[in-house]
């Protein structure tokens, strides 16, 4: 079966980043390679693109040819984006784009263990290092798995679940997709919404899996800290917790942040200077018509952020 990836809010990316031609630019989610290859195609500009996922990386090679010494792939973590790029000589940018969903590659690889909708194995891991779901499941104690579920995946009836899971494991192993999915739908009753009761719970260790929101947090400070002055930095997250951490990020990093209460001891602390300037006034959302052709995107959001240049700054 020949599978496509469809990057989220392309369009919007291309608008907002902006790429210019001799730029250089970050794609630290390269995935299936969407925004790279389309950056590549609008500006004659070089691209570093992290990917932790080794098949992402080496399917990305065929890109890489297409555009020899304007594509550069590396296999890591996005949160470790100063080391990797400073190992490589790479010490400025002039935008960074982070697309925050799961790839498309992944979740339709039953293998990966990422989706309830196919049998696959318990794992959950977007790299090939660490403990997996299935480890999860099977070592965590009742209360911290249902910690773990309530906290990663606003799961209100995460001990409910956890209790059932314990129950389920102490009878046997719980190694695969399905024997989860199937444990959480018989103990949740089906959503109204439509939404399969085991969303949540599979949210919740995958994040956990992959450290996903500590990730997010380094990835943003270290772009941050790497762009140029008219530098940008563009997200494309999926859920409310990505998103919050986003917008969070990018308030107190415009200087936007509120002050607090004159009765508050902070209050009296200087205000840090503000570095960069918000060029979404509130997150962008896809058209209808994307979220029709690509239910996927229903739930993106896109912030940015600009690097204020030195005039600016003494403006």
């Amino acid at each position: 079966m020949t599978r496509t990836h469809v990057p989220v809010m392309l369009a919007e990316v291309l608008e907002t980043l902006a790429p210019q031609d001799r730029g250089v630019y970050l794609d630290g989610t390269f995935g299936g390679g969407g925004y790279t290859g389309a950056i590549l195609n609008q500006a004659g500009c070089t691209i570093w693109a992290i990917d932790r996922d080794p098949e992402a990386i080496a399917r990305g090679a065929a890109l890489a040819s297409s555009f020899p010494g304007r594509l550069h792939l590396i296999e890591g973590r996005f949160g470790d984006l100063l080391d990797l790029l400073a190992e490589r000589g790479v010490d400025g940018l002039d935008g960074v784009v982070l697309d925050l969903g799961v790839s498309s590659f992944q979740i339709d690889e039953a293998e990966r263990g990422f989706s309830f909708r196919m049998d696959g194995p318990l794992d959950m891991r977007m790299g090939r290092e660490g403990r997996s779901a299935a480890d999860l499941v099977r070592e965590l104690s009742a209360d911290d798995l249902a910690d773990l579920l309530y906290k990663f995946g606003e799961e209100r009836q995460s001990r409910r679940i956890a209790r059932a899971v314990v129950a389920a494991r102490a009878v046997e192993p719980i190694t695969t997709t399905a024997q989860l999915a199937g444990i959480i739908r018989g103990v949740l009753p089906p959503d109204r919404s439509g939404i399969d009761p085991a969303t949540r719970s599979f949210q919740a260790l995958r994040i956990s899996v992959n450290d996903e929101l500590g990730e997010i947090e380094r990835a943003l400070d270290q772009a941050a800290r790497i762009l140029r002055p008219g530098g940008r930095l563009v997200v494309v997250s999926f859920h409310s917790l990505e998103d919050r951490i986003v917008k969070r990020f990018m308030i107190d990093a415009a200087g936007q942040t509120a002050s607090p209460s004159r009765h508050d001891p902070r209050g009296l602390l200087p205000t840090a200077e503000a570095r960069f300037t918000m060029l979404t006034r509130k997150a962008l959302r896809p058209g209808q018509p994307e979220i029709a052709a690509n239910p996927r995107a229903r739930s993106a959001r896109l912030r940015a952020l600009r690097r204020l240049d030195t005039e600016e700054l003494a403006a």
